[in-house]
């Protein structure tokens, strides 16, 4: 298979029409997540980087009908050789991604904790428009997504996150809109359910469990997604 073009001699897509979405970044946490839209989109690794120099991250990229995708990853950390989640990967690769890549548009997809009290079960999926950090101690409005360093959740963010009505919890989604906003680049975040915080199960037990079978919904709903954007303009979202 040949490689894609680079960013510079992507696809402009004509018959979208003047302003239409072209080019999509997708950012996600671990590369167990990522491989079914990987294979689905058939894109192909990048064999040089447009990262720094020392930076693990990882990029996908390919044209997919009217659009050219990149999907990013934080990648593996160097000592401990496991996905590099949480916020601080998150934001440092979305921002590196908006600056060499300049998307039109950014889905931040993933697997997240779910609350049943907020009516969530084991593989549901979730599009939320609105995020928030809840492990900052800041008294701010959550949203839908709430966003934390942690996979399990200490008294004082459970506390936080159900005064506000919060129906998934994730370690990325916030990081990215944080920097997705401060670049004026939309987003949207899809996130699929793999343990029940509120439930009697450990969260590391149960996440492990239902990571793959999660992650191919949600790689089926990503990809519903993304024929929806395809062809249209922002503004018709």
């Amino acid at each position: 298979m040949a490689p894609p073009p680079p960013p510079s001699e992507q696809p402009e897509a004509a018959a979208a029409g003047a302003g239409a979405i072209t080019k999509v970044l997708i950012v996600m946490a671990m590369e167990k997540e990522a491989m079914p839209l990987v294979n689905e989109f058939k894109l192909v690794r990048a064999e040089e980087s447009i990262f720094p120099k020392g930076a693990t991250w990882t990029r996908f990229h390919g044209n997919y009908k009217d659009l050219h995708i990149d999907l990013v990853m934080p990648g593996k950390d160097v000592v401990f050789g496991v996905d590099s989640v949480g916020t601080v990967s998150a934001a440092l690769v979305t921002y590196a991604s908006i600056q060499a890549l300049k998307p039109d548009f950014i889905i931040n997809a993933g697997t997240a904790g779910g609350f049943k009290a907020r009516g969530a079960s084991i593989k549901d999926v979730f599009l939320a428009s609105d995020v928030a950090f809840h492990d900052r101690r800041i008294p701010i409005p959550l949203g839908k997504l709430s966003t934390g360093d942690s996979l399990d959740m200490s008294p004082e963010d459970e506390a936080a996150i159900l005064s506000n009505d919060a129906t998934i919890k994730d370690m990325e989604g916030a990081a990215v809109a944080y920097v997705a906003d401060m670049f004026s680049t939309p987003a949207i975040f899809v996130k699929a359910v793999t343990d029940i915080v509120d439930g009697d199960k450990p969260t590391a037990e149960e996440f492990l469990n239902n990571l793959i079978s999660v992650t191919e919904a949600l790689g089926v709903a990503v990809t519903k997604v993304v024929d929806f954007i395809n062809g249209k303009c922002i503004s018709d979202l």
